[in-house]
């Protein structure tokens, strides 16, 4: 059996063993999602791009965020897990196995995961209309917002012309990625001992170098020339690490981000909005307002 197969498969154990391991109360209400306790609660949560298996991906944080929300319906918008990155060297910390136990017991407990898998996950596509411990497998999705706009799911890969035609540059592409993120990790290192805040060097690099920029923006008018084509309202997607919700011709353009640099969700509320979270700048907020109640000075770890 390949690495995709047993991953499947430990995965689906890890759900059997979550619903023995932790049984509903017995006053809990079948189907019933909890509030959170800070009151983040959600009709809908997308996220995407969260690199499981790679040293770039920021599980403590996204950690952090899925314990502080609750939604019905939770979208896992592709590259979730890293294969092409697990293949040439496995890497699986506890606490990439601690987000997919976490997601499991969404799933237990009455949040309806879906997932779309992109291209760094693609072998989770043979699995289409199957379940893994209660997480469904999709092509793409069609979900109508509370105020009954349809918005396109997809991750998006397939209007990345690299990805399609060569993607054996694709390859390269990540493995030059991957080397920038090791970069920024030192230097991140070193800007937090100075106190100084996070900062993404990739992220920079994206906003000044002019082909960067156009790709972003092809890539953007092209999933929305295609949600106009499908006859829906808008369109969430992921793959290119770039957080954005706005109006392209007429059509809602929502990408929900990643979780390597960005760490960024899409959510909507009760009422149907929809708004980005940015879950770093959202974290240094509440870690300032800490420091400044038990009087620590900045740059200072809270213990």
């Amino acid at each position: 059996m390949d690495r995709d197969a047993s991953f499947l498969r430990a995965w689906t154990e890890s759900a059997a063993a979550e619903t023995l391991a932790e049984m509903p109360a017995p006053n809990d209400a079948a189907g019933t999602v909890p509030p959170a306790s800070d009151g983040r609660r959600y009709r809908s949560v997308w996220i995407s791009d969260l690199h499981l298996g790679t040293p770039g991906c920021q599980a403590h944080a996204l950690l952090d965020f899925l314990r502080s929300i609750e939604c019905d319906t939770l979208f896992l918008v592709g590259d979730i897990v890293d294969g092409w990155q697990l293949r040439r060297n496995w890497y699986w910390p506890q606490a990439h196995n601690d987000v997919v136990q976490k997601l499991l017991r969404k799933a237990r407990k009455g949040t309806r995961v879906i997932f779309v898998p992109g291209n760094h996950d693609e072998f989770a596509r043979r699995y289409v209309g199957h379940e893994f411990g209660g997480i469904e497998v999709a092509e793409d999705w069609i979900h109508v917002t509370a105020d009954g706009r349809r918005l396109w799911i997809t991750h998006g890969d397939l209007f990345d012309g690299v990805v399609q035609c060569a993607k054996w540059l694709a390859h390269v592409g990540d493995r030059m990625y991957e080397f920038t993120l090791r970069l920024n990790r030192h230097l991140n290192s070193l800007r937090a001992r100075l106190g100084m805040p996070y900062w993404s060097l990739s992220g920079y690099l994206k906003q000044k170098v002019k082909r960067a920029v156009s790709y972003v923006g092809d890539f953007e008018a092209a999933v929305a020339r295609e949600a106009r084509r499908r006859g829906v309202q808008g369109v969430v997607c992921g793959h290119i690490h770039r957080a954005e919700l706005r109006e392209i011709d007429g059509i809602v353009y929502a990408n929900d981000g990643d979780w390597v640099e960005s760490l960024t969700a899409l959510v909507e509320h009760a009422d149907g909005r929809l708004e980005l979270v940015d879950w770093s700048m959202q974290s240094r907020t509440r870690d300032a307002a800490l420091r400044a109640r038990v009087g620590v000075p900045a740059g200072e770890v809270v213990a």
